[in-house]
């Protein structure tokens, strides 16, 4: 298992929540840090690549930022 600790803004975090679940299996997410708006994503190292690939489409929509494992 793997984890990133991601911070997004805040009034986002159901959306972004709401689409990183609906793929089935892909990852989970959680409320890290709520004070400063940081989640963090569970998933499977296979499916990484999809994630990391997921994460890229939605960076920028959602001003995403990685803060690390």
């Amino acid at each position: 298992m793997r984890t990133l600790k991601l911070a997004i803004e805040p009034a986002k975090i159901a959306v972004f929540k709401g689409i990183i679940e609906s793929y089935d299996n892909l990852a989970t997410l959680r409320t890290e840090d709520p004070r400063h708006h940081h989640l963090r994503l569970w998933l499977d190292e296979a499916a990484e690549p999809d994630v990391a690939a997921l994460l890229a489409s939605l960076a920028s929509e959602f001003s995403l930022r990685i803060l690390g494992s």
